[in-house]
């Protein structure tokens, strides 16, 4: 096989663009998707400052990698979560990356400044750890955004992601959420921009990034993910996939391009009920924030 671009050997496969590329040329296809999502979505202007979400594995970093390259104002953010030596793994692999390109970490440890960990949060609040992790990223990306004075955050959500999600949404027709699955979802009041620009690329193309570009990634999954409906709706979608190269792709743009406006005005609706949280601020529709319940509860 040659490579679509310079015509020499290719070293990589991506079957729903019916290509191939050697390494440079495939490190420079991954530069171009991200640069023309940022482009496409308008996630970012001039002079703003972007705060990328870092987890220490092969999506967070190489976006950061590419951000970077591709000349953005970027800084990581690394978030402990206590998840014992899987979390210790993940954080080296991140200051290692951010050591490795000179770039700043800022580090948020939830068990340090916030005195629980998931494991212990998730139990006392009777959720399940994916649903605490989530409720837990979600307050504390955007927190340290507004601190920091940053204007937009970034994770590192690839196409299998967004797809497996925009699955299961449709599978139970959760239109809340369907309403707020987008690339972008704009700043107002209380939140900072918060864009994903790795939705044109799939999670096999960016462990290929990291391996071609020598980014040192953390490669287990989080112990606490086991039995996670999200990694069976992946699996689902990745039978499809090899039968049919191209479908997740068409399933995720196809629902932005066709559908999503469908959904926007209830998640409309639900952010003008918005309110701040009585004890940090955040804004909330109820009385006090989720992240401040379980925080609560964690402690008690």
């Amino acid at each position: 096989m040659k490579c679509r671009r310079c015509r020499g050997p290719a070293v990589i496969e991506v079957r729903r663009h019916n290509a191939g590329f050697c390494s440079d040329c495939f490190l420079h296809h991954c530069h171009e998707q991200v640069r023309r999502t940022i482009d496409d979505f308008s996630m970012t202007g001039a002079g703003e400052r972007v705060l990328v979400a870092v987890s220490g594995g092969k999506d967070s970093l190489a976006l950061w990698d590419i951000l970077l390259d591709l000349g953005h104002d970027v800084d990581g953010l690394y978030l402990g979560l206590g998840i014992g030596e899987y979390s210790d793994q993940s954080g080296d692999y991140a200051r290692a990356f951010a050591a490795r390109r000179g770039a700043k970490l800022v580090e948020v440890d939830l068990p340090a400044d916030y005195g629980f960990d998931i494991p212990a949060g998730s139990a006392a609040a009777h959720r399940v750890p994916c649903s605490a992790c989530g409720l837990s990223k979600r307050h504390l990306f955007n927190r340290a955004a507004l601190d920091g004075g940053y204007d937009v955050v970034a994770t590192g959500h690839n196409l299998d992601d967004e797809a497996a999600v925009l699955f299961g949404n449709v599978l139970r027709w959760s239109t809340d959420y369907l309403g707020r699955q987008l690339p972008v979802l704009p700043e107002r009041e209380g939140f900072v921009r918060k864009v994903k620009p790795l939705v044109r690329l799939a999670e096999r193309e960016t462990a290929a990034y990291c391996v071609l570009a020598g980014i040192d990634y953390i490669v287990e999954e989080c112990p606490m993910a086991a039995g996670n409906r999200h990694l069976g709706y992946k699996h689902a979608l990745d039978s499809i996939e090899e039968q049919s190269p191209g479908t997740k792709a068409a399933f995720y743009f196809g629902f932005l391009d066709r559908a999503s406006a469908l959904f926007t005005p209830q998640a409309a609706v639900e952010q003008d009920g918005l309110r701040a949280c009585v004890s940090c601020g955040a804004p909330t529709t109820a009385e006090v924030c989720a992240f401040c319940k379980l925080l609560e509860r964690a402690r008690t």
